[in-house]
């Protein structure tokens, strides 16, 4: 079964509908000075508070900021530098913007401040298996949390990841951890699920899992498509069209139930899903 009525996603402060013929849009705002694609464009506070209001103005429907690097094999930051990065913008932010913010960390300290200081999801890639004390944050503060599939860390996660049938086995994971986070309390609502692409994943792996994203749905929750500007598409078409590219398997993966997008381009991505719109 796909999304065609519709799927409701609980955050903190709200609800949203993620429909796959009009999916919600999530920009990315890195203030790290390593992130794989804009590493140190938005480093400073100030700009990462010009980005985030410009995308709003382009038509994003949340952003979700992280202060740590998670491309391949990017190395661990602390806690207290993690939150340093990241808790000036959502405290500038605060009454700024209309759309909600998302924190993007697998830390359960950082995950804590970050919604006091205004964050209304974690994206956490490690589908708290790295810091367990996440899902006791997603139940006291509500939050809406964002499940993803990880092989390994960063720091060695494309070191010849290997799966006997990626689909099947990434299905099996979700679908335990969903259980998992049922058990602790936490609201299914509230869960949005990712397979993760570039997470422990070869090119073959990747392509197997677009052929198959509709399998996903049947989990029962929003799936979300993180994409935007991974290597594997570069790989595939070459750097200067990996914008088309992530615009192209966008569109590919809402025609399969995806609806949310997580992208570093809104404004294309806005006009993408215009088009995607017109013709459901």
């Amino acid at each position: 079964m796909g999304l065609l009525l519709g799927m409701l996603w609980r955050l903190k402060n709200r609800t949203l509908l993620c429909e796959e013929q009009r999916p919600l849009l999530m920009g990315i705002l890195n203030v790290t000075p390593d992130s794989f694609s804009d590493g140190g464009t938005y480093f400073s506070c100030e700009k990462a508070v010009d980005r985030a209001l410009r995308m709003e103005e382009e038509g994003a429907d949340l952003i979700d900021i992280g202060g740590e690097s998670t491309r391949p094999n990017a190395q661990e930051v602390s806690a207290a530098e993690e939150l340093n990065r990241v808790i000036p913008v959502f405290e500038a932010l605060r009454g700024k913007m209309k759309i909600p913010l998302s924190i993007d960390t697998t830390k359960s300290l950082v995950a804590r401040e970050a919604i006091a200081a205004g964050a209304e999801v974690i994206n956490d890639v490690s589908a708290f298996e790295w810091d367990p004390e996440l899902l006791t944050v997603a139940r006291e503060t509500q939050a809406g949390y964002v499940l993803m599939h990880a092989q390994g860390r960063p720091r060695t996660m494309q070191v010849n990841p290997q799966y006997e049938d990626i689909v099947q086995e990434i299905y099996d994971f979700l679908k335990n951890k969903l259980e998992i986070v049922e058990r602790a309390g936490v609201s299914l609502e509230s869960v949005v699920i990712d397979v993760g692409f570039g997470f422990g994943k070869t090119m073959e792996h990747h392509l197997t899992l677009l052929k198959h994203l509709r399998r996903f749905t049947e989990l029962n929750r929003p799936v979300l498509l993180g994409v935007s500007r991974k290597s594997f598409l570069r790989q595939l078409v070459g750097a200067e069209f990996v914008e088309s590219a992530t615009t192209a398997t966008h569109l590919l993966g809402s025609r399969q139930g995806v609806s949310l997008w997580r992208t570093h381009d809104i404004a294309t991505a806005f006009a993408a899903r215009k088009v995607l719109g017109a013709c459901s």
